[in-house]
């Protein structure tokens, strides 16, 4: 059997870990990697689990690997090189995030074990969350999804956001490029959304259309703001990162934000953006990028968790 796993460096809440870990475990991950990236100890104890590594980096960790880099982005991809370049767990790793959830059409193992031996990597394309709305269905999540071919992206993306999507790839706030499964592989050097050996970026990268990444971006308005300002410092929204749209005019997310600021209207943003209001959700559906799925979180922490309350 093809034997899977996650490696991740969170600093979210407990509750937020255990739903991550408690997800992955039910689609049969063989190990989740956890590297707790704020001193927590008490997480580590409430994350006792057989297939759960947990690792707490603390000053410690950090001074046997020549200090601790400030970029978050860089602190994630050396805990990803670690959990490759131990001792193998298992055939596929992939490097997520704890807002990230694999919504596989069949199981995963399965996908996996079908890739050809050449094949390095394999490519997982993202679907946002939409926060409730009015045309939120009772005990499922809506997900916004966007097409590959960029005219058609874009196209479909100034039709459902009509005021802000000309800016938007896709409509989407986070990552279109997607993650990557990756053979643990020595001397593999692992970023964020792309791996590297011996000098050739993703060395004979497949897709996996049978698994898209369910990314809780923004998940509601309180959450969307909890990270707003730090995505802008120092994240997704930072000035320096380049515009998703690549046509005459497109604001990057940092600019674009500035403005909808100025007109005290990051409101009116998310509402058209990120929620699942009946408008949107029926512009999504006519263009085949709305997608369903249960996501009974609660009830997968109880199951894999049990006696755990993380409040």
């Amino acid at each position: 059997m093809t034997l899977w796993g996650t490696v991740t460096t969170t600093n979210a809440p407990l509750r937020d870990v255990l739903d991550f870990s408690a997800w992955h475990l039910e689609l049969g991950a063989h190990r989740v990697y956890l590297y707790l990236d704020h001193d927590d100890p008490g997480a580590c104890a409430a994350l006792d689990h057989p297939k759960l590594r947990i690792v707490h980096t603390d000053a410690a960790w950090w001074a046997k690997r020549n200090g601790r880099p400030d970029k978050h982005q860089a602190r994630q991809s050396a805990n990803a090189r670690h959990a490759n370049n131990r001792k193998p767990e298992v055939d596929w790793l992939t490097h997520i995030d704890t807002d990230e959830f694999l919504l596989p059409a069949s199981p995963v193992a399965e996908q996996l074990g079908q890739l050809p031996a050449e094949a390095l990597c394999a490519r997982i394309r993202p679907v946002e969350a939409l926060a409730q709305g009015d045309a939120s269905p009772p005990g499922e999540t809506l997900f916004k999804a966007f097409h590959l071919d960029p005219k058609a992206r874009q196209e479909a993306a100034q039709d459902c956001f009509p005021t802000f999507g000309a800016h938007l790839s896709g409509g989407f706030l986070s990552h279109v490029a997607g993650k990557l499964f990756f053979r643990p592989t020595k001397g593999l050097q692992i970023k964020i959304h792309n791996v590297i050996l011996d000098g050739e970026q993703n060395p004979g990268q497949q897709d996996l259309p049978g698994i898209e990444l369910g990314h809780f971006h923004a998940a509601d308005w309180d959450h969307f703001l909890r990270a707003y300002r730090f995505r802008l410092a120092r994240g997704s929204y930072r000035a320096e990162l380049k515009s998703q749209v690549r046509q005459p005019g497109a604001l990057n997310l940092h600019d674009l934000f500035a403005m909808i600021e100025e007109e005290d209207a990051l409101r009116a943003f998310f509402d058209e953006v990120c929620m699942a209001n009946r408008p949107l959700v029926d512009r999504l559906h006519a263009h085949g990028l709305l997608r369903r799925h249960q996501m009974p979180l609660d009830l997968l922490r109880r199951k894999h968790f049990p006696g755990i309350n993380p409040d």
